[in-house]
């Protein structure tokens, strides 16, 4: 380590000012050219949800991140340039790559091993495309199922939590604490899941807000919370998280008691820095920064004093370097900090081996290769979780047709949810996978009929049937919900099955629990399958009686619409809650 750091103290002596406000810099790879990488010095790029080349191959990828380090390695100094992605449930902006079940369904699965298995696919398929910095894992501890991000935290328990994002990082980031293939990056500090219904920001100042009207009520918003709550509750993750090696963390847009993370000294230097003994570098979220002050100045000045070492953007890089010039050259920034801040950046980016030999993509054959497809399948069977039967699963061939419906029961959109593909995800086939009716027909034969609609008016009277429901998929604020209930659709589909079958199984795609209690009287099997991503044909088997079910409850699953309000409202299901397919709705769960 310390040949390391002073081969970087070599290179900040002989840095300008500009190339250390440059390695500070990250810009969206829409709001920047190669040739400006390499006028300006650029540290980092990285593609937002929707950042994605057209067209979107693993090829165009390969292209487009390459050109982008080519232009840094043009530089003066020829320092390399750190790309970064959200890759938080596989590489998942990339058509065809693996997408694993979002982190609420691996928090039902309950295994560390599995996830940092997932980390280390997702790893490889990153590092095909030449990236070397994944936008995860995200520790949040979510308290309010309502937010929009429920489904990226891995459960209400902060236990729970810790072990399994540790797990992620040493997953992506391998296993040699010397070289790091991978930079990891723990997110977002501190307090994103326990923030308070309706205290999401609307600031005049900021452009983002533009046309998003009242979509935000908990994203980004105040934690009301105590001291000890928060040290309690959503800092030990952030420790595991640093035990565990990991490189970066990602700064939060929330408050914690009115004021904001981004620029919060005592969280961000005194207690992660300092009392954590974190090593590695602070990058701002998307346009974080701009929320601080209607003054840019300040707002810079406040998040960089407060600790935040690295600047995503996102979109006009020349207005940040230009005022963070301004505020070194008038003092109001201490060239001390820049140069801790650059220092930072400079040991993250060589851990990686990034100075070693250009960046280079390795072979595109293991994106979505069957190896980790197989993991992906194996992560939705142990995920799932048997919410309820009353001797409705496993499935019956002897029966007669099982009669399947539900639009999600095709749908690989509906089944990955957010974060796929783009950044709100999308419905169809954006992108290759296997779908719960894959599965059963793999399963059963010819003796599965499907409609969408379930209008099976020429099947007649059925044995057993299955309804899959869905949420439209989401993203952050935009899927903050007041309701959290079944869409109107799929709830006309169960009540036409439920009049057609003798026993029907409900199988729910969601991104957290959701108020059903109706629906889930009404079933005779419930099936809680989260988000499963692109291998959801595993649930067919699961259904089929092939393997038995193992996950549990990650968050307490509500009685109804009133429970939400009220923390100490009875839950209908327990966190820790799952049955097995042999146990009836009165069983006692299995031992996990």
């Amino acid at each position: 380590m310390t040949d390391q750091m002073n081969q970087i103290d070599a290179i900040l002596a002989e840095m300008t000012l500009a190339e250390k406000i440059g390695q500070m810099t990250q810009a969206s790879n829409d709001a920047i050219t190669p040739d400006e990488v390499t006028e300006f010095g650029i540290g980092s790029v990285l593609s937002g949800g929707n950042g994605n080349p057209a067209p979107n191959t693993p090829r165009a990828w390969v292209d487009m991140v390459s050109a982008f380090a080519e232009a840094a390695r043009q530089t003066r100094l020829g320092i390399p340039l750190l790309y970064g992605i959200d890759a938080v449930h596989g590489h998942g902006n990339v058509h065809g790559a693996t997408i694993f079940p979002h982190n609420i369904g691996l928090g039902a699965a309950g295994d560390p091993e599995l996830v940092e298995r997932i980390g280390a696919a997702t790893r490889t398929e990153m590092m095909a495309t030449g990236i070397h910095w994944a936008f995860a894992p995200t520790v949040a501890v979510p308290h309010d199922i309502r937010w929009g991000r429920t489904y990226e935290g891995y459960g209400r328990d902060t236990e729970l939590v810790s072990k399994t994002g540790a797990a992620l990082i040493r997953g992506l980031q391998g296993t040699d604490p010397e070289r790091l293939e991978v930079l990891a990056c723990a997110k977002h500090f501190v307090g994103d899941g326990a923030t308070t219904w309706g205290t999401a920001p609307r600031l005049d100042w900021v452009d983002w807000w533009d046309g998003w009207g009242d979509v935000w009520q908990i994203d980004q918003g105040d934690a009301r919370i105590s001291e000890d709550e928060l040290r309690n509750t959503h800092l030990p993750p952030y420790r595991a998280a640093v035990d565990a090696g990991v490189a970066t963390v990602m700064a939060s847009y929330n408050s914690w008691n009115g004021d904001k993370l981004h620029g919060h000294r005592r969280l961000l230097t005194d207690v992660l820095k300092g009392e954590l003994g974190f090593e590695g570098f602070v990058i701002s979220d998307w346009m974080g920064v701009d929320q601080l002050d209607p003054s840019y100045e300040r707002s810079v000045v406040t998040a960089i004093d407060a600790g935040i070492d690295m600047v995503m953007v996102p979109n006009d890089f020349r207005r940040f370097i230009e005022t963070m010039t301004a505020a070194v050259t008038s003092g109001q920034s201490p060239i001390a900090r820049i140069d801790d801040a650059v220092r930072r950046i400079l040991l993250a980016k060589e851990a990686v081996g990034l100075f070693d030999e250009p960046t280079h993509a390795r072979s595109l054959d293991v994106i979505g290769c069957a190896e980790h497809r197989a993991i992906a399948a194996e992560a939705v069977r142990r995920s799932a979780v048997l919410l309820k039967n009353s001797g409705a699963l496993p499935l019956a061939r002897s029966e007669g047709p099982v009669l399947v419906a539900g639009a999600a029961a095709d749908d690989i959109g509906l089944q990955c949810g957010g974060w796929t593909v783009g950044w709100q995800g999308g419905t169809g086939a954006t992108t290759p996978g296997t779908t719960l009716l894959d599965g059963l027909r793999a399963s059963f034969g010819g003796d599965i009929a499907f409609d969408p609609s379930g209008d099976f008016d020429h099947e007649g009277r059925a044995g057993i049937g299955v309804v899959c429901i869905a949420e439209l998929p989401y993203a952050e604020g935009p899927g903050d919900s007041a309701t959290v209930s079944a869409r109107d659709e799929d709830r006309a589909v169960f009540a036409r099955m439920r009049e057609r079958c003798d026993r029907l199984a409900l199988v729910i795609y969601s991104g957290r629990p959701l108020a059903i209690s109706d629906l889930i009287e009404q079933a005779d099997a419930v099936v809680a399958a989260w988000l499963p991503g692109s291998e959801a044909g595993a649930l067919g088997g699961l259904l089929a009686g092939r393997h038995d079910f193992e996950g549990t409850t990650p968050q307490p699953w509500p009685r109804s619409f009133d429970d939400l309000d009220n923390p100490s409202a009875s839950p209908l299901y327990p966190t820790g809650h799952g049955l097995v397919a042999t146990e009836d709705s009165s069983g006692t769960p299995a031992p996990r």
